[in-house]
């Protein structure tokens, strides 16, 4: 275990960049996001970011490659940047939990190259939470806030930093700032968790056994009736991994790009024979199903949500996956 005096915070953060990109939760709360660290950028006071850190390993825009066409002959342009390390720092208990459910999407035989890329260049330090928001419900899925994962698990107790390496990657990036001292873990007040109004969620209805009991299940309709469809919750997710993929012709190549999608979305899936989801019923029904259902149906009972609460907190009609569940689970549980 290693410690800091949060005094030397900017000497730290300044080391970290040395030799790699760094990048830290700065901003007001509602704005914070993570942004490549600068001299003078500030830690947020904010608990969590606005947009997750699931944006510096799967990029809501990237252009995958290009192609050129010069009469029948068609040249393909690798364009992608060599890989730079890089670091994250601030990362919560919930957003790194959400990498180990990317993880297991795009490193699928056969592996995302893009994002495992990333994957290999990037470092995570995660910060544990000491002040949960309300809307925070990362306990009831199995997540301690107080004890992160990470390659580097990271404590603020009073006016020190403490810092703990879990993996290679992470022991490497200790050995490198030997403004670092030897420390004790701090005890964190691990009631204040206990207090959390969502803590007692119950998901023990969901899962794959009863997937047509839910699916098939009469209050989709009451609680889809309010969705707008603005996708806001797929956006703001942690875990949502939908894309599609589109070319634009630049008159002289074409340039293919990745963008997220969602499922809330009318045209989303949208294919020549029509739309397999047309009406916003179905559409709501798909995002919650495959969190709750279709996902741990295929990976062994773990759900596809982390419990940030930033659904909860986006939502513009306060529809969000805890009262889908809340609703479904009383419904369906005998």
């Amino acid at each position: 275990m290693k410690k800091l005096p949060l005094s030397q915070l900017d000497a730290f953060f300044a080391a970290l960049a040395a030799g790699q990109e760094l990048y830290i939760p700065a901003g007001d709360a509602g704005t914070a996001a993570f942004t490549p660290w600068r001299e003078g950028l500030k830690l947020t006071p904010a608990l969590n970011t606005s947009r997750s850190a699931k944006d510096l390993f799967f990029p809501q825009v990237e252009n995958l490659v290009d192609f050129k066409v010069t009469g029948k002959q068609i040249e393909i342009i690798e364009n992608r940047a060599p890989a730079k390390p890089f670091v994250i720092f601030g990362v919560r208990a919930c957003d790194c939990r959400s990498f180990d459910i990317l993880d297991k999407v795009f490193l699928a035989d056969p592996a995302d190259t893009y994002y495992k890329t990333r994957r290999e260049n990037g470092t995570i330090v995660t910060l544990a939470c000491t002040e949960p928001e309300e809307t925070c419900f990362c306990t009831a899925l199995g997540i301690d806030p107080a004890n992160p994962a990470g390659d580097v698990s990271g404590w603020i107790a009073e006016d020190t930093l403490y810092l703990q390496a879990n993996t290679g990657k992470g022991s490497a990036l200790l050995e490198t700032l030997p403004m670092l001292e030897e420390g004790e873990k701090p005890e964190l007040d691990q009631p204040v968790f206990d207090r959390l109004p969502l803590k007692d969620l119950d998901w023990s209805a969901f899962g794959g056994e009863r997937m047509m009991e839910h699916f098939n299940s009469p209050k989709w309709a009451s609680l889809a009736e309010s969705c707008l469809g603005c996708g806001s919750c797929t956006f703001v997710c942690p875990t949502c991994q939908c894309y599609d993929i589109k070319d634009f012709n630049t008159g002289s190549e074409i340039k293919r790009f990745r963008c997220w999608d969602s499922c809330m979305y009318s045209d989303f899936t949208l294919m020549s024979a029509g739309q397999p989801r047309p009406t916003q019923l179905e559409r709501f029904r798909q995002r919650f199903m495959h969190k709750l259902v279709y996902y741990p149906s295929t990976h062994e009972g773990e759900f596809g949500c982390v419990g940030c609460g930033r659904c909860l907190q986006k939502c513009p009609i306060s529809m969000n996956i805890v009262k889908v569940a809340g609703t479904l689970g009383k419904e369906e549980t005998p």
